[in-house]
Order: C-alpha cells, then sequence, then structure tokens
C-alpha cells in the first residue's frame, strides 16, 4: 500500500508560534480522527535563498513571519478523499479566532510517495524540498532518488521521503505549481530528509558537496528552480 501524504507551507507571524503550535495540536487530533496515521509540523531554521524562488518567495513571507513545511499522512488516497470530505464538513475545523497566519497565502497539495526509505523514528532537523519534474522523466526520478538516498543515509541521515503530486490545486495569491514555476506537463513533487539533528546534517550536507558521486546523476527537476530549506520539527504526532 502507498502512503499518500497532504504537504502544507505556511507563513506563520513568528510571535504566534505558541498559538500556530495549540492549533496544529487541535487539527491534527482531529485529523487522526478522520484516519491520519502522522502529522508533523516544522519551524523554518535555515531557509535557502534563491535568485528566482524559495521557500520564503513561494509563501510571500515577510520579514515578521517564520516558513512552517508540514504534512499528513493518510493510508492511501481513498482515505484521504473520503477524510477531505468529513473534514469540511467538521464544524471543529473552523477557527477559534484570529489566524495566526494569513491562510490565503498557504500552499498545500496532495502526494502519492514515490520514494520512501522507512525508519519513522524519531528526528531532530529536516531538509525540505519542492521542485517539479517533467511528466516524461517520472521513472528517472524516482529511480536518481533510490540512488541519492543511499548517499544520504551513509552520511547520517535517517529517512527520505519523495512524493509525486496528485492533487495540487491552484491557489488565488499562490501555490505549490507557481512557487516553483512549473510548467504545463511537469508535476510537482515534494520530499523532505529526516536527520537525527542539526549538526549530523550540517556535516553530512558539507561531505556531500564534496563526494563526486553527487554529480554522477544529474536531477530530473530543474536546479534553478528547486527550492530547500532546513526545518526543525515542533510537533509530531507520532512522538507525542
Amino acid at each position: 500500500m502507498t502512503m499518500y501524504f497532504q504537504s502544507v507551507v505556511i507563513p506563520v507571524k513568528t510571535g504566534n508560534k505558541q498559538a500556530f503550535l495549540d492549533m496544529a495540536n487541535k487539527m491534527s487530533s482531529i485529523f487522526a480522527e478522520h484516519g491520519a496515521t502522522r502529522s508533523v509540523e516544522c519551524w523554518g531554521d535555515d531557509l535557502m535563498d534563491g535568485k528566482v524562488t524559495d521557500f520564503r518567495k513561494a509563501v510571500q513571507a515577510t520579514d515578521e513571519e517564520t516558513v512552517v513545511f508540514s504534512w499528513d499522512c493518510w493510508p492511501d488516497k481513498a482515505a484521504y478523499d473520503a477524510a477531505m470530505k468529513k473534514l469540511m464538513a467538521d464544524d471543529r475545523m473552523k477557527p477559534d479566532g484570529s489566524m495566526p497566519f494569513d491562510g490565503r497565502r498557504l500552499i498545500y497539495g496532495a502526494f502519492e510517495t514515490s520514494l520512501d526509505t522507512g525508519g519513522g523514528s524519531r528526528f531532530g532537523y529536516l531538509d525540505g524540498m519542492v521542485a517539479s519534474v517533467p511528466d516524461s522523466s517520472r521513472q528517472k526520478f524516482v529511480d536518481d532518488a533510490a540512488k541519492m538516498a543511499t548517499l544520504f543515509q551513509e552520511k547520517g541521515a535517517r529517512r527520505l521521503v519523495n512524493g509525486w503530486g496528485v492533487d495540487v490545486p491552484s491557489g488565488k495569491v499562490t501555490d505549490f505549481r507557481r512557487a516553483v514555476q512549473a510548467k504545463d506537463g511537469e508535476t510537482v513533487i515534494v520530499g523532505w530528509i529526516e536527520w537525527p539533528d542539526k549538526p549530523t546534517r550540517d556535516r553530512g550536507m558539507g561531505e556531500l558537496m564534496q563526494d563526486q558521486r553527487m554529480r554522477e546523476t544529474p536531477p530530473a527537476w530543474n536546479g534553478q528552480l528547486a527550492i530547500f530549506g532546513g526545518f526543525t520539527p515542533i510537533h509530531d504526532t507520532a512522538h507525542a
């Protein structure tokens, strides 16, 4: 059975971190009632600045905002679709007051897992990634991800996940496709790398940048338009 997940990128007012956490606790509990197997929220820490696009530009984050990268896991697409219908009718999903973020700039989408190395143990740091891949290159994307996963795990990564966009809606202000300037005939992908802690991540990334094998497999996506960033987990229902 292929895991299915919804990924969300949110511009949260930095001063509203606790209010956001309170809301995340409430929402993840409701999601679990409707079949979600795990909900994770990660607070932006080391977000790469891109000339064209990046995580902050993706949601038009201001200097007073921090970008949150999150996901909710479901057993499969059927379970996710059924849950979304129920959640839309659940009065508990309505905000109790003002939102701790601007929902108009929140971007989300649903993804079918194309790589999951497994090992969903507790992690202390995460690298997130969003990109787009030509539809004709899906198998290359899958094959390349498996090769890269081996290298990252050699350097200390605990788990790698990549998802292929299945339901990526358009937004009025921004969305996943606009975040990476995806063209017609391209699909948005979302992925993440779980590390035990930031020092292991920093050391591992440094070693990977010097590893010749990283240059032997050109990525299937447009690297100039891919966005990357480091995040600290702040909420994880698997290890509450």
